[in-house]
This record gives structure tokens, sequence and C-alpha cells, in this order.
């Protein structure tokens, strides 16, 4: 399995409405991330839309790529026919062979059936292109089983994030257990369960891999004899400082300190 970095490993030093760095990281800062850990896959998704980057950026972004042989995937979310149809093109043209789709987006959450009917008729479409869906809050495990089961598409499985089903009250073994034989891509993200103070209710928080509570030899090893992941990106939930150059620093270390404790797993298991 190809260990690489996302969008989401550095999501403030990108930035977002209301929380901009001076300088924020661009896809090619990225590329320069993943080369200065010796990754060589990168994941950029809906914070860095490619669909909004023009002819020219998306062609030096490959190239750079191409260049420093680092593999592209992509990612974005309102799972929609014409969207999908629009990012398999835009992977097509940067050379991704993956897209990562979280299915709900600003006012948009379609019902169960209307997935499988947007899956099944995006299929044909692929190409050898990979479409992971993300476990993303809203629906259980067992209902995305179903969906990926129901399309029945070899090219259709789904993005496994490590934390996201907490939204849904599913923990991690619950999840793995139902989503590993369907699992296309893995987001590793390390976390922490902390109950308050007051000891009325948790507290869910962000770690550097290897720093919470997530088991990352058991996860690889339950992903393994299926044979369908073979990439695995980064991502953080890094807590934020008072300022954001301070918040962008954290994050910059927590990316270190997570790939100089993944990096075994993925070489022994490559």
């Amino acid at each position: 399995m190809l260990l690489g970095l996302s969008s989401y490993t550095y999501g403030w030093s990108i930035g977002f409405p209301g929380n901009c760095p001076e300088k924020p990281m661009d896809e090619l800062g990225l590329l320069d991330r993943a080369g200065g850990f010796g990754l060589k896959l990168v994941q950029v998704c809906d914070n860095l839309p490619l669909q909004k980057m023009g002819r020219e950026r998306l062609t030096a972004f490959s190239r750079r790529a191409a260049r420093d042989d680092v593999a592209i995937e992509v990612g974005s979310r309102g799972l929609a026919v014409d969207h999908v149809v629009e990012m398999t093109g835009l992977a097509k043209e940067v050379g991704a062979k993956l897209i990562r789709f979280v299915i709900d987006g600003p006012g948009y959450h379609p019902a169960k059936a209307a997935i499988v009917s947007i899956l099944r008729e995006c299929a044909p479409e692929l190409g050898d292109i990979t479409l992971g869906i993300e476990n993303h809050d809203r629906f259980q495990a067992r209902i995305l089983r179903a969906i990926i089961e129901e399309v029945g598409s070899a090219r259709i499985g789904i993005c496994l994030d490590t934390a996201n089903s907490l939204g849904a009250g599913e923990g991690l073994e619950s999840v793995v257990s139902i989503l590993a034989p369907v699992t296309v891509n893995l987001h590793i993200k390390d976390y922490q369960i902390t109950r308050l103070p007051h000891l009325m209710g948790f507290i869910v928080e962000g770690r550097p891999a290897g720093g919470g509570m997530l088991d990352i030899g058991w996860l690889l090893d339950q992903l393994a004899p299926f044979g369908r992941c073979q990439t695995a990106v980064l991502e953080l939930w890094t807590p934020p400082e008072l300022v954001i150059s301070e918040t962008v620093a954290k994050e910059e270390a927590w990316a270190f300190q997570s790939v100089h404790y993944l990096r075994p797993f993925f070489v022994a298991k490559a």
C-alpha cells in the first residue's frame, strides 16, 4: 500500500473562508511537502478544487507530479452525475487513478436509492479510474456497504476514513469489519476521545498519527486480506492555536511526526 499526503493533511495551511494564512499552500506546495518526506502520492480534495484551477494550473500540476514521480489522486463532494463526470474528466487530465467523493454537499443530501442510481449511471464513465465513497457522518457503515453492493461495480468502493463514522455513532472496529472488503482508499486520521472535566460528555480531537487511539497496525492487517485498498493518505484534525501562523506551524510539526511514525508500517507492507 502506498502512503501519501492529502490536501487535508494541511487544512489550516491551505486555509478556508475566515481562516486563511498569509501565504496559503497550493497544489505545488503539497507536492513540495510530499517530496520532502520522500512520499510518492498526493490526494488533492475539495479544499483545493481542481475544477477551479484552470487549464494552465492543472497542466503545471500534472507535469510537476510526473517529473517528481508522484501519483495524483483527486477528491470532491456533492455526489451528482454531472459532477462525477466532471471530476472523471479532470482526473484523466492530471493522470489520477482514484477519485474520492463525499456524498453530501451544501444543501444536498441525497437518499440511499438516489445514490445507488447516480453511481450506476456514472460507473461506465470511469474507465480505469476507481471511485471511492467516503464514510462521512450521515450514513452508517452497513448502509454504505449496501450501496456499494447494490451498485455492483468493481470500479466503485469505499474511501475509509478512520474518524468520520464517529459522527454516525459508530466505532472504528465495527466500521472496519463492515467496510474493509469494499475499501479502495484509506484516510489515516488519528484522534483522542476525552471525557470533559465536569464528566458530562466527551470531546473528540485530532492527534498526530501514533499519538491517539488509532491502531494503525491492526487497521492495515484488517484491510490486507481483501487486496482492494492500494493507497492511504494522512489527514489531520489539528486543533488551532490562537493565531493562524502558530496553527500552521503546529500542523507542519504534526505532519512530520505522523509521517515519521507511519513510514515503517508501509515500508514493511510494500
